[in-house]
């Protein structure tokens, strides 16, 4: 295949993707907006996935209105569109270690006095966390808008003869500054889940053995729960790993041509985002019985 049609091909595997996770994000935020509405209140872990499921929704949109606009319309006005995807990928970064934590402190059985009153508090932190999880993510937004803004100054000013040295330095302290920028607001949130991550799946290990010392001889079906979740814990660290890496080489603008292979990078980064949406789902009981229901009304149609 040529590269022309290795691009329109995985151009349909995102488009496809783009549908799956739209439909995905769509189901999270009905279903869960449905009891909010009937119930008048929502359960913290629940508020998070609603606010991911909205901010992955957003993130589509903007990803799929820059590729194209940008693929096919070389017009500046398009970027504006990479920076509200910017935007919401650090929150979703911020949000999915948030639900990583959320976890770790409400599952885990510390015993130490400081870790039993954040396990009291963190309950009612979970409003605030998602308003400072939205004003971190603003906040590098707005840092990158303005260093977008000044990077256009500096291009309009390049066909001045005197400051052109002058100004290729200050846009290339600008670009690395930025980047930084960008890396460091990622690793912070991919660090938080990563230790509560591997924190609670170290912990669920641990119960696992001591059930299974405590029930030798007797059938017990809490062995193989803890393997289930287990199983569950590790896949969810794998994929937002590999997604973490993937967003950041296309940060950094390493690896490869991005040009040949930009549909290419964006169907693998889509991917993980699609299997990790769906694990969530699967991971929740109330999205978990709305999709059985939707599957049943389905096949009787």
């Amino acid at each position: 295949m040529t590269t022309s049609q290795l691009s329109v091909f995985f151009m349909i595997i995102y488009m496809l993707e783009f549908l799956t996770i739209t439909g995905q994000s769509s189901l999270i935020v009905i279903a869960l907006g449905r009891e909010w509405v009937q119930a008048q209140r929502l359960p913290p872990v629940d508020m998070i996935l609603t606010s991911l499921g909205i901010c992955r929704f957003c993130q589509l949109w903007a990803s799929m209105l820059h590729n194209f606009g940008s693929h096919f319309h070389h017009n500046y006005n398009f970027q504006y569109f990479g920076i509200v995807w910017e935007f919401t990928n650090i929150l979703s970064f911020w949000l999915t270690s948030l639900l990583a934590v959320f976890y770790c402190v409400k599952v885990s059985f510390f015993s130490h006095p400081i870790f039993l009153w954040l396990k009291w508090r963190i309950v009612r932190w979970v409003p605030r966390l998602l308003l400072g999880s939205l004003l971190v993510s603003c906040a590098s937004t707005i840092f990158s808008t303005t260093n977008y803004y000044i990077n256009i100054q500096f291009i309009s000013m390049k066909h001045f003869p005197r400051n052109s040295t002058m100004l290729e330095r200050l846009e290339t302290f600008l670009w690395d500054f930025s980047t930084l920028q960008k890396v460091v607001v990622l690793v912070i949130p991919f660090l938080l889940f990563l230790a509560s991550t591997v924190l609670l799946m170290a912990l669920l290990s641990r119960h696992q053995k001591q059930m299974k010392d405590l029930h030798t001889g007797r059938s017990n079906s809490s062995p193989e729960a803890h393997s289930a979740a287990l199983k569950s814990l590790a896949i969810f660290l794998i994929l937002f790993t590999f997604y973490f890496l993937t967003v950041l080489l296309s940060i950094l603008d390493v690896l490869f041509n991005k040009e040949s292979w930009f549909w290419a990078w964006e169907a693998v980064i889509y991917a993980l985002v699609s299997i990790h949406s769906t694990l969530l789902m699967l991971s929740s009981a109330k999205l978990k019985r709305v999709l059985k229901a939707r599957c049943w009304s389905l096949e009787a149609a």
